[in-house]
């Protein structure tokens, strides 16, 4: 008879998804509740993946989200975590920090207050 050794493996763990944390869901649910009470925004979509979170902003539910809020935390040294997209797909701002990549759509909301 041969010594046979038994491995023992460990469970393989469910992959990790990226989220926002709730300091940066409260900064993006403030500016989505301001939208929406000035009548410009109308739902969102919460994506959480492995590679990614991705808050997207509709006007309608039924049409192509006007911005998209991307955390990735694997870029967060080369160009920063968050990027904000329009409705083309066109990167409107990357940051290293949530509320330098908002101020592109808080622009947009002081300009609506104004007018």
């Amino acid at each position: 008879m041969t010594d046979a050794t038994i491995a023992i493996f460990p469970p393989a763990r469910a992959p990790e998804t990226v989220s926002f944390d709730r300091r940066e869901f409260d900064q993006i649910m403030s500016l989505y509740g301001r939208m929406v009470a000035a009548g410009e925004w109308r739902d969102y979509a919460l994506d959480l993946r492995r590679e990614a979170a991705v808050f997207s902003i509709f006007r309608r539910a039924s049409e192509m989200p006007l911005y998209r809020i991307v955390k990735k935390p694997a870029e967060a040294r080369r160009q920063g975590a968050y990027t904000l997209y329009g409705m083309g797909g066109q990167v409107l701002k990357r940051g290293h920090d949530l509320a330098q990549a908002l101020q592109v759509l808080e622009r947009k909301f002081l300009k609506l207050v104004e007018a």
